[in-house]
C-alpha cells in the first residue's frame, strides 16, 4: 500500500493548516467545542482546542504536531494501509472534520459497513478504491461542510481545499498505479475541462432562472404572497446553482493546476 505516502500527504495538508486561528465563531476554536463554550484557544496546524483541549495552542511548534497528526489522524483513518490518492483525501478529511466522520464517509464510497471504525473489512474495501471513490468522497466531505452554520464564513477557502485534495488525491493514485507523465497529465487535464464546462452551463443556468425571477415580477399576481413565494422560489434555486458553480469552477481551478504541476 503506501506507507512511504505519510510525508507527502502531511506536506500536502499543512499547506491549509499553517497559521493560528482564533476565530470566535468557529466552534473548534473553544475548548468546549461549542462557541463560547470553555476557553477560546483556538487553532494551529490543524490542530484545535476542541480537540486538544489542554494543549497551548498558541505556542505549538511544527515538531510539536508531527506526532500528533501521525496517531491522531493518519494511523486513525489507516492511512498506511489505504490506496495512494484516497489515503490522501481521507486523512485530510479527517484533520478538518475528524477521522470518526471522514472513516463512515470512507466507508460509505467504497461499499463498507459505516460505522466510523477501522477494521479488517473496511479495509478491504478500501483497497479497491480508485480516481471514483476519491471523488466521490470529496463530494461528501463538501456536502457535509455545507451544512454547518460556519460555511457561510469558511465556504470559499473549505470549497477550494476541497477541490484541491480531490485533484491531488486522483493525480496520487494515477502516479501509483504506473500511469505515465504523460498519462497523468492528460487525465488531470480531462477533468479540469469537464469541471469547467459544468462551470459554464452552471454560468446559463443562473441566468434563465434570473430571466425567470423577471417574468414573475412582470406577471401581474393579484397575490402578494404568490408573488413572494415565487420570488423566494427563484432566489433558491439561483443560490443552489451558485454553490455549483463555485464548486465546479474550484474543481476546474485544482485540476488545471495539478495538470501543470506534474
Amino acid at each position: 500500500m503506501t506507507q512511504a505516502n505519510y510525508p507527502a500527504c502531511l506536506a500536502f495538508t499543512l499547506e491549509s493548516e499553517g497559521g493560528l486561528s482564533i476565530e470566535k465563531t468557529d466552534p473548534g476554536n473553544w475548548t468546549g467545542g461549542k462557541v463560547g463554550k470553555g476557553q477560546l484557544k483556538g487553532t494551529k496546524y490543524g490542530i484545535s482546542a476542541a480537540a486538544f483541549p489542554n494543549l497551548d495552542i498558541r505556542n505549538l511548534t511544527l515538531d510539536d504536531v508531527k506526532p500528533i497528526y501521525k496517531r491522531k489522524y493518519w494511523d486513525a483513518v489507516g492511512g498506511d494501509n489505504l490506496p495512494a490518492g484516497f489515503d490522501l483525501v481521507t486523512w485530510d478529511y479527517g484533520v478538518n472534520s475528524g477521522p470518526a466522520r471522514a472513516l463512515r464517509d470512507a466507508q460509505a464510497v467504497v461499499g463498507a459497513s459505516v460505522d466510523g471504525k477501522l477494521g479488517p473489512a473496511t479495509l478491504a474495501k478500501a483497497a479497491t478504491a480508485g480516481v471514483k471513490e476519491i471523488q466521490a468522497l470529496c463530494a461528501r466531505r463538501l456536502g457535509f461542510m455545507q451544512s454547518l452554520a460556519v460555511w457561510k464564513t469558511y465556504k470559499k477557502g473549505w470549497s477550494a481545499r476541497v477541490a484541491k485534495v480531490e485533484a491531488k488525491g486522483v493525480a496520487m493514485f494515477l502516479a501509483a498505479a504506473g500511469a505515465t507523465t504523460n498519462e497523468v497529465w492528460k487525465a488531470l487535464a480531462r477533468e479540469g475541462q469537464k469541471a469547467g464546462d459544468k462551470a459554464t452551463r452552471n454560468v446559463t443556468q443562473a441566468a434563465t432562472t434570473g430571466t425567470g425571477g423577471t417574468a414573475v415580477a412582470s406577471a401581474g399576481l393579484t397575490s402578494w404572497t404568490a408573488f413572494a413565494v415565487g420570488m423566494a422560489a427563484v432566489a433558491v434555486v439561483t443560490l443552489l446553482i451558485l454553490a455549483a458553480y463555485r464548486k465546479n469552477k474550484d474543481r476546474a481551478d485544482a485540476y488545471r493546476e495539478a495538470a501543470a504541476a506534474v
